[in-house]
């Protein structure tokens, strides 16, 4: 399985942006991401999907558009990705932290 590759394109105190390539191989487990503190958000677009596999699931979305776009709380809610079987999966995912 190859390395996540995880570019950040910008990033200050409350937002970033990043470009994200998953490989062929991989997979994200169900799991939350707590702040501490605050609200999280993120609104990820899915520039490339893989030819089979890397399917986005979370238990409650705000926006979902085509099953490339995604706007949710990672904080709140579980999600994952399942693994991905042929192909890579490259998203661009923009997290908004908020008092």
């Amino acid at each position: 399985m190859g390395k996540v590759i995880n570019k950040a394109l910008f990033s200050f105190s409350r937002i970033s942006l990043n470009l994200v390539t998953y490989p062929h191989g991989h997979q994200v487990l169900r799991h939350n991401d707590p702040m501490g503190g605050g609200r999280y958000y993120k609104f990820n677009i899915v520039l490339k999907k893989p030819q089979k596999g890397g399917v986005f699931n979370a238990d409650k979305v705000i926006f979902a558009w085509l099953n490339r776009i995604y706007f949710f709380r990672p904080d709140l809610y579980s999600h994952s990705v399942s693994r991905i079987e042929q192909g890579q999966r490259k998203l661009l995912s923009l997290a908004l932290h908020l008092p």
